[in-house]
């Protein structure tokens, strides 16, 4: 997956993702963080990838992100476990 980075600065960042799926996940994750203080995206046509914004106070936007995607991934972990177990 490529992610490309239009706008960063210590506490805010500004990303350009392939898919809204991914995008949504991170951004409902993201707000389950105190330390996020603003999190959206948007997609100004169709045919253009998603743009996400993060705003954070007290943490890096990076840290903030990379715990995100670790929580996803935990998460994603124990779903794939749970479904082998149905088999």
């Amino acid at each position: 997956m490529e992610i490309k980075i239009l706008n960063e600065s210590k506490e805010e960042i500004t990303l350009e993702l392939e898919s809204i799926t991914l995008t949504e996940i991170l951004k409902v994750y993201l707000n389950k963080d105190s330390a996020v203080t603003f999190v959206a995206w948007k997609r100004n046509h169709p045919t253009e990838k998603p743009v996400i914004v993060v705003k954070t106070k007290g943490k890096t936007v990076k840290k903030a992100i990379n715990d995100a995607i670790g929580a996803i991934t935990k998460d994603l972990d124990k779903i794939q476990a749970d479904f082998k177990k149905l088999k």
